[in-house]
């Protein structure tokens, strides 16, 4: 294979299994606060346990994502030298931002929320998980502004030696692609964690373990997650789209597999694309959606790729257009799914139908699909360009790296996060049958 390919392919498998956990993380912080602030509201104390089980999650799964993630930044210089060397007058800022600030407020908050609770007191172990909560948020962002730079740029000017500076901080830092970007990626974030959430307080309650802290969990997880996949929907999902319509039209036309210009374009529900005779088989479609959900109008014209010069196509149509429909067709199972559970949940039956709880059970690994696909829908729909319309990922390599080091340093990093995950789930299941401190357990302790 070409060394393009395989770093390439190094860089999306070390990134594709890093996410796995941050999107816990990032759920997790936001419903320990949620968590937290009911304790603090009504004075229930297995709230509160709940708060501290799922900050025991939620430290596992940060230790093991920091150590997938390190790997990603030595990558911008042994796999992307050229890449880091023209953009990084712009992109450095927010990597740094990432790292000195945001990882450092949450990993500080998170050992004061888990080791401090005594010392602190309620209002002050409210505000560490809050600030836990923040600093886990701030880290989202900067990674997703240096990202939407990727997908949009604004805010640079030309440098030295063909190189990028940054010219317009707050352009950069509130780009209108980051700003939707983000949205969207804390919206799914959540409806991973509650999903996960729900997961183990189904598991607790077919198991008959830790039946009143699985009340608890399930009641905030079904109403969050049921949000969170509204929310997913719209407006977040759907202003997404339609800065990928208005900037990345190649994309937009490869997602939904249209070869063919038009107007009244339809949504495709399902099909299968032919790009070497520029055609989708077998489709499904709903007409005129698709103009309206990029443009507003059930009559707007939306470009083909046809009419799109053949070296600005993405260069994986089919897996690109398949990402983005499994990507869609989950999120739109999540709602019905937390629907039906918050609609059992409010007439009180959620707790004893038993089917439903192990729908919930097994539901959990989804989320983490629907998030991978959505990011290989990103990612792929942004080829062939590393910086769009700047850089070609051709031109962003290391070209003294051969594809036979990368692949050699792919099979390591392999068997580490091997290991790394079976530690992971371990170390979880580990926490999950032990279940929920209680006050009367702590005093006795």
């Amino acid at each position: 294979m070409d060394a393009v390919v395989w770093h390439r392919f190094q860089f999306a498998f070390t990134a594709t299994y890093h996410y796995l956990f941050p999107q816990l993380t990032m759920g997790l912080a936001f419903l320990i606060v949620v968590f937290k602030l009911i304790a603090y509201r009504t004075g229930n104390v297995r709230y509160n346990e709940a708060a501290r089980f799922w900050a025991r999650i939620f430290g596992i799964n940060f230790a093991v994502g920091v150590v997938s993630g390190i790997p990603l930044e030595f990558q911008f210089g042994t796999n992307w030298a050229r890449f880091s060397s023209y953009s990084g007058g712009v992109i450095g800022l927010t990597l740094a931002m990432e790292g000195m600030f945001a990882f450092f407020a949450e990993s500080a908050f998170l050992g004061l929320f888990l080791f401090g609770e005594k010392r602190l007191g309620p209002k002050g172990h409210l505000f560490a998980a809050f600030m836990v909560f923040l600093g886990s948020w701030l880290s989202g962002y900067f990674i997703i502004a240096t990202n939407a730079f990727m997908q949009h740029p604004v805010g640079y000017a030309a440098g030295p030696n063909d190189t990028l500076q940054l010219a317009d901080l707050w352009a950069y830092l509130f780009n209108p692609w980051a700003l939707w970007q983000y949205a969207h990626n804390m919206s799914a974030a959540v409806i991973t964690a509650s999903f996960v959430v729900c997961a183990v307080a189904a598991y607790w309650t077919l198991m008959q373990h830790h039946e009143e802290h699985a009340r608890i969990c399930m009641k905030v997880g079904v109403v969050t997650g049921l949000i969170f996949s509204m929310l997913q929907i719209s407006p977040t999902g759907d202003h997404q789209g339609k800065l990928v319509a208005q900037h990345q039209p190649a994309a937009l036309a490869a997602m939904e597999g249209k070869f063919d210009s038009g107007t009244h374009a339809e949504m495709v529900l399902i099909g299968q694309p032919d790009v070497s005779n520029r055609r989708l088989e077998n489709p499904i479609m709903v007409p005129g959606v698709l103009s309206y959900l990029a443009y507003g109008s059930f009559g707007a014209h939306v470009v083909g790729l046809n009419d799109i010069p053949h070296d600005q196509w993405p260069d994986n149509i089919e897996l690109l257009y398949f990402m983005y429909h499994i990507m869609v067709g989950l999120g739109t199972l999540f709602i019905a799914v937390m629907g039906l559970a918050a609609l059992l949940l409010w007439r009180d039956r959620l707790m004893h139908n038993k089917p439903m709880l192990w729908i919930l059970m097994f539901a959990f690994p989804f989320p983490y699909i629907a998030t991978t696909a959505g990011w290989a829908t990103a990612e792929l729909g942004r080829q062939p360009w590393l910086i769009y319309g700047l850089q070609r990922t051709l031109h962003g390599t290391s070209p003294q790296v051969s594809g036979g080091n990368v692949a050699f340093s792919t099979l390591g990093f392999m068997g580490m996060y091997f290991v790394l995950g079976v530690l992971f789930l371990y170390l979880v299941h580990r926490e999950i049958a032990h279940g929920p401190q209680t006050e009367a357990k702590e005093a006795t302790s």
